[in-house]
């Protein structure tokens, strides 16, 4: 996918910005994450943690899940931002594997505390072998 790297930025403040709406009293970790929609929109989300660990949620999950329930079913870039990490942390096992039921593996994805040290790469680099996909094909 070609995509400018102003919009690829605008995507990422968009990230930052939604990470400031985290709620992580238990980690201290605020995640934001923004996904870019085919019509150019941006859609994002942030961690929301629980007292029961295991109810979290990410943010990559949490911008995905408010875009399918508002009707998206792809989408064309990913950026998460840790602002207040000391290195770029990427998205989880399991949002990989809900980032890929809704995108090819050429999906762009930018991940890291500030523009000037984000990762950039792609789904298909970050969840290599996604025999999933064949599943879907079928139906």
């Amino acid at each position: 996918m070609d995509i400018a790297k102003a919009q690829l930025k605008e995507l990422y403040e968009a990230a930052v910005c939604a990470s400031k709406n985290s709620y992580s009293p238990y980690s201290h970790f605020p995640v934001g994450a923004a996904l870019l929609m085919p019509d150019g929109s941006i859609i994002s989300g942030a961690n929301i943690e629980n007292r029961s660990f295991g109810l979290t949620n990410c943010a990559e999950r949490t911008a995905v899940f408010t875009a399918a329930a508002a009707g998206w079913r792809t989408f064309c870039a990913l950026a998460v931002a840790t602002p207040e990490s000391d290195y770029p942390v990427g998205p989880c096992g399991a949002c990989r594997q809900v980032l890929t039921e809704f995108a090819p593996a050429e999906t762009p994805v930018l991940f890291g505390p500030q523009w000037d040290t984000v990762v950039r790469t792609t789904l298909g680099e970050l969840y290599p072998y996604d025999s999933l996909h064949e599943l879907a094909a079928d139906n």
